[in-house]
């Protein structure tokens, strides 16, 4: 089930009133959500929920058990456990393939013509979410940093709650946990927040995600015969895709979580208004950013073990977050260059290249950040790494060709969507437009939902369930 499709709209309101009802009995509260996230989840594949299943009984058992250890020993074969398990079970679907292709054709071309099997197996929509979160939750209570879960439906619920279990935000077990083991009765004030967010999240993936992805599929399919001008609208248009996308899901999860009384974490700040390269990775997938530092950079010794150590660090991380969206060369090329950028502004500020701070430069330094990111975006876009070069090559070299029509709709479409990023940025909070006169927010309302009910009936996927 999607958040776009119009069964979910139809069953939002109903499990939203069923919870609140329940809100007096957590227990029953819980089961009834967790039984809906259960089914929220299956509705795709039934079979996806044995490997949930299975996610959940080992680590809920595998906290249990490192709490009760007394000998440290004890304590780390547990934690094992649960790091051969999950890291086992997404390995063997997400990357098994792409590295056992990649080793036979290593094989073959120094003469040893060995073939390894594949697998061929469906990916499980939402598994890198899911185990990454529940994977926190066994390191967390394994550093002492919380309790185990006593209650395995609680655990379970935390694991599935279904507003963020495809895509996120991964929210650690120490913020969300203590949340669903308490009564949850969303206040006025949620009810109202989350009606936004659900509607502005809709709109950000149905008017303005959905719109830009019929532009890049247009461009990437007459890649050749596009001059450069083209090229640069459809990398753009990506960007404005991809954030639409993903922040448009961010903000309907949020939206569906505080209609039943739970608070997940901001997972986009307006990273396109970003200044530097390291502002953009505060800002953007923030979820996604705090658990790579907390649960990777810190342990590999972040910036406690010198320079060059951090460098080496940085550079880890962002290479084995690409390769976190995707078993392609694309996303760890992609990875790397943002590694790379790091570490170079990493070393500008180390040597004190002087930054600006006027308005002007602080423009020009934000447009240049953009289109970094926009032309890193390739290959993330990209099918294969050829094609992600070759795409690049064409906008580097200037390729002529055609570039008419398709431009301008580029700059309607970021035109629509930054005038709101810029006002919520500047008021620091994105639920600005609550605060607005009722005749103007009723307005603004009136707007949304004419434009996400006349377009939702496409029903694109959202571009983070692959991953």
């Amino acid at each position: 089930m999607t958040f776009n499709s119009y069964l979910f709209l139809l069953l939002l309101p109903g499990v939203v009133l069923v919870s609140a009802s329940l809100s007096r009995w957590v227990r029953f509260q819980n089961l009834f959500l967790l039984a809906f996230s259960l089914f929220f989840y299956g509705y795709w594949d039934w079979r996806f929920l044995l490997l949930l299943g299975a996610t959940v009984l080992v680590d809920y058992t595998v906290a249990l058990r490192i709490s009760a250890s007394a000998s440290p020993a004890s304590r780390r074969r547990w934690l094992w456990v649960s790091l051969v398990s999950n890291l086992g079970l997404l390995g063997a679907f997400k990357y098994y393939d792409f590295f056992a292709a990649g080793l036979s054709t290593l094989l073959a071309s120094v003469g040893l013509g060995v073939s390894l099997p594949l697998l061929k197996v469906v990916l499980p929509i939402g598994i890198s979410f899911y185990t990454f979160q529940s994977l926190s939750y066994t390191l967390d209570v394994y550093w002492g940093r919380m309790p185990p879960v006593r209650r395995l439906t609680d655990f379970a619920l935390f694991v599935s709650f279904f507003p963020h279990l495809v895509a996120g935000p991964i929210m650690l077990a120490r913020d969300l946990i203590p949340q669903l083991e308490r009564p949850k009765r969303p206040s006025a004030i949620q009810v109202r927040e989350g009606a936004f967010l659900v509607l502005y999240g809709l709109f950000q993936k149905v008017v303005i995600a959905d719109t830009a992805a019929s532009i890049v599929d247009y461009v990437y399919i007459h890649m050749r015969e596009s001059g450069w001008i083209l090229l640069l609208a459809g990398a753009v248009a990506f960007s404005l895709q991809i954030y639409g996308d993903f922040a448009g899901y961010s903000n309907i999860a949020r939206g569906c979580a505080k209609l039943l009384g739970v608070e997940l974490m901001i997972n986009f700040a307006n990273p396109y208004l970003s200044t530097s390269i390291t502002e953009f990775w505060r800002r953007w997938h923030i979820s996604l950013s705090t658990w790579l530092r907390d649960y990777l950079y810190v342990p590999l010794g972040g910036n406690r073990l010198g320079f060059r150590r951090a460098c080496l660090n940085l550079m880890i991380v962002m290479l084995l977050g690409g390769l976190w969206h995707g078993a392609n060369w694309t996303f760890v090329v992609w990875g790397g260059l943002h590694g790379l950028y790091l570490v170079i502004h990493k070393l500008l500020l180390r040597r004190g290249v002087p930054q600006g701070t006027g308005p002007v430069v602080r423009v020009l330094k934000g447009l240049g950040i953009f289109l970094l990111v926009s032309l890193t975006w390739v290959f993330f876009r990209a099918p294969s790494l050829p094609v992600g070069l070759e795409y690049l090559g064409g906008i580097l070299t200037l390729q002529s060709g055609g570039w008419q029509g398709l431009t301008f709709q580029v700059l309607v479409i970021a035109g629509v969507l930054l005038p709101f990023e810029v006002v919520s940025r500047f008021a620091g909070d994105d639920l600005r437009p609550l605060a607005w006169r009722w005749p103007v927010r009723g307005l603004l309302y009136a707007c949304l939902a004419w434009l996400v009910f006349g377009g939702i009936g496409a029903q694109r996927t959202f571009i983070y369930f692959q991953f």
